[in-house]
């Protein structure tokens, strides 16, 4: 379903380096990169520069050929629809109690655009956390507090919310069980 090379790109790597028991540490190692900046990588947060990516790809042991075979680009197509139970899951660095599942990934104008459903749980191990993107949020269910700053925003089911996600922010759940919301990131340099 993932419709964007960049988004597969980073599933790609995350996927082999999984795939061959490696961690994020010994591939940084390897190739003379941080870890943070390959979890970056495979979670869509940062675009890797040709060299790095060609450096990923050597330190996987793969072929270029077979890294990019399969990966492809979105079609002209007039609609696009995603099936219930289609989404696919999201792992971020910061998981513990937090769940994301993508439903869409295009280009518009040149910028790319993530379309995700969020779930956070109560006491979710979350910290502070920035993405170069503007994001919009908009809340289906429970409540939820973000932090942007020194400014606190707390949102609630029907609430919408947009902000520059390229500041650090913080999102906490105030609901009893959990809080969900659909998410649109708008990536900066995608």
């Amino acid at each position: 379903m993932q419709k964007d090379i960049i988004l597969q790109i980073g599933n790609r790597i995350k996927e082999k380096r999984t795939g061959k028991r490696i961690t994020l540490e010994k591939l940084a190692d390897e190739i003379g990169v941080t870890k943070g900046l390959i979890s970056q990588i495979e979670n869509n947060r940062t675009v890797p520069s040709l060299p790095v990516l060609f450096s990923i790809i050597r330190g996987l042991g793969i072929d270029l050929n077979e890294f990019f075979d399969q990966l492809y680009l979105r079609g002209e197509e007039d609609a696009i629809l995603i099936r219930a139970g289609q989404h696919e899951p999201v792992e971020k660095e910061y998981k513990q109690g937090s769940y994301y599942n993508r439903i869409l990934s295009f280009r518009q104008n040149g910028k790319l655009i993530d379309v995700v459903l969020y779930r956070q749980e109560r006491g979710a191990e979350r910290g502070f956390v920035s993405t170069n993107a503007q994001e919009f949020n908009y809340m289906l269910e429970g409540r939820a507090q973000y932090t942007i700053g020194e400014t606190r925003y707390v949102l609630e089911k029907g609430d919408s919310f947009y902000f520059d996600a390229s500041k650090p922010h913080l999102s906490e759940c105030l609901s009893e069980d959990a809080y969900t919301m659909l998410v649109i990131y708008f990536f900066e340099n995608g």
